[in-house]
């Protein structure tokens, strides 16, 4: 809820609204300007840009909380928002969640709050607001001590609940003193963006909600999960989800993972149990500035000479678990769910070497040595990004085909279907005309993979070699350009992607294994 115009931004649940202060009237044509025309007098400010983009896509407009028009359009909106709905009685508002507020004069924000909960109040006696936290901790420069105190305690006691969204690594209650007396969720965000890529935090996870709990004062009531996507690391949300129920951390979660394994596949197999704690030491022990939830690996960004490969945990332990999982096939490949992990963990197998055929590249690159660059590119781009490709392809979970479809069961008619379509393809790519949140929400799925990032990688390689042979130094600001087609020409083609699984999951990533675990073991990339 919002007691003014709102407009969804980002997967998260962030809200661009309108609130405080002075500005002219806008442009001809958008409801701010509509506004204008009929109070002339309305008190609005521009907020600036958002997510590099332009004020054509951002810049929302916010209406004063002194005005008199705020609490008339806040009343108006929530009796719309009840008789369309209903109500539980609890409100969701985020009122300055990504944008810095005009002022930070701890009496223009307490004001401001208090302001929107008078409107939430007027209409619903009863209303509690639901409070996004992750405004404290994403803009920290801004929100010190005593604008956090403003925002907090310009709502009764109990009327405010605040979600304590990225609790798991960046726990806000911790420097607000459990929110000032406030009552707060303990969340475990995990992953931005919807992202493929086995990381986690189980840890932090396990122990987090206790230590909230025990908090000198604490005002904890509950415990959530707020990710940007789900359909990912499903170990993660199953811990958390059992902590819900829990007064105390999983006293060891080794034993926890390996009866997550059995419980999983339907029955106890050794080598699978190993896989999943080898997979709990590396991949899901993410701690410190490791664990940002996204996925950075260089498979899903676009290519540079200063990619960072450096991962928290040791590969040699992804690799291991790999051919566990498939020594396990023989038993366990009826499984759905083994089949679906046997596929996510080859993909993080691939991820791995993707990164590590990048460092030589990169090194004979810069040793000026063709040969070398030819051989580790072309295997980067011309074997490994097919050959996951396909592999991906054996699963229903992995398809490009399945997420553009989604987009377009929900439209009406054909003409809506293909925009729902092309907005899917920019989400999971450009995000914006410009590429203005490049790849964010990247996903390893078939057919993103055969024609977005591999012909990518194909393009940078063979920008290196034309380097080398011509003599002329690599330029990224012209293959930033050159790789923008290529991107863009995925975003805006038609082409139909298959919406069921084709080959056979065991069999290829066996063939993927045979080929490169050797090579791995002898160092011999």
């Amino acid at each position: 809820m919002s007691t003014s115009l709102v407009l969804p931004s980002w997967p998260g649940g962030a809200w661009a609204t309108c609130t405080p202060g002075v500005a002219p009237c806008p442009p001809p044509g958008t409801s701010s300007s509509f506004t204008c025309r009929v109070f002339p007098r309305i008190n609005i400010t521009q907020m600036g840009s958002w997510g590099h983009f332009n004020c054509s896509y951002s810049c929302s407009f916010l209406l004063a909380p002194e005005d008199p028009l705020f609490p008339i359009v806040g009343s108006l909106f929530l009796r719309e928002l009840t008789k369309e709905f209903g109500t539980d009685h609890i409100y969701g508002a985020d009122t300055f969640n990504e944008m810095q507020p005009p002022s930070s004069e701890p009496s223009y924000l307490a004001a401001a709050t208090a302001t929107v909960y008078q409107a939430m109040i007027a209409v619903d006696p009863d209303a509690v607001w639901l409070l996004q936290g992750w405004l404290f901790q994403h803009q920290p420069e801004f929100w010190g001590p005593a604008q956090v105190g403003a925002v907090l305690g310009a709502v009764p006691r109990g009327r405010l609940v605040v979600l304590d969204l990225f609790a798991e690594s960046q726990p806000v209650y911790v420097r607000t003193a459990s929110f000032q007396g406030q009552p707060f969720i303990w969340c475990m965000l995990h992953n931005f963006g919807g992202n493929h890529g086995l990381f986690g935090a189980l840890e932090s996870v396990n122990r987090g909600p206790t230590a909230a709990r025990l908090f000198p004062n604490s005002t904890m009531v509950g415990t959530g999960m707020a990710p940007e996507g789900i359909g990912q690391n499903e170990v993660v949300y199953a811990l958390m989800a059992e902590l819900g129920w829990r007064k105390d951390p999983v006293a060891d979660l080794g034993a926890w993972v390996t009866g997550f394994a059995a419980r999983r596949y339907g029955v106890s197999h050794g080598a699978a149990e190993a896989a999943w704690r080898l997979l709990l030491r590396s991949v899901y022990n993410c701690s410190g500035e490791g664990c940002s939830g996204h996925n950075r690996s260089p498979l899903v960004r676009r290519p540079s000479l200063q990619m960072a490969t450096a991962v928290w945990y040791n590969r040699s332990d992804v690799l291991e678990a790999w051919r566990l999982l498939l020594a396990a096939t023989p038993t366990l490949a009826t499984s759905p769910a083994f089949c679906y992990d046997l596929v996510d963990v080859t993909r993080q197998a691939v991820q791995e070497l993707v990164s590590l055929y990048y460092e030589e590249a990169r090194t004979a690159y810069l040793n000026k040595e063709l040969v070398p660059l030819m051989r580790a590119g072309g295997v980067l781009a011309y074997e490994l990004l097919p050959a996951l490709d396909k592999v991906l392809a054996s699963d229903s979970h992995f398809l490009l085909g399945s997420w553009l479809e989604r987009a377009r069961v929900a439209a009406v008619s054909e003409t809506e279907a293909r925009f729902y379509e092309q907005n899917s393809r920019y989400q999971l790519t450009l995000w914006g005309p410009e590429g203005n949140i490049l790849d964010y929400a990247n996903k390893q799925l078939a057919g993103l993979v055969a024609d977005y990032y591999a012909p990518r990688w194909r393009l940078f390689m063979e920008t290196l070699v034309e380097s080398l042979v011509r003599g002329i130094p690599f330029q990224q600001h012209q293959f930033d350009k050159n790789a923008f087609q290529l991107e863009q020409t995925f975003v805006l083609s038609t082409r139909r992607y298959p919406s069921q699984p084709r080959g056979d999951t065991v069999d290829l990533a066996k063939k993927l294994f045979l080929k490169y675990y050797p090579r791995w073991v002898a160092g011999a990339l």
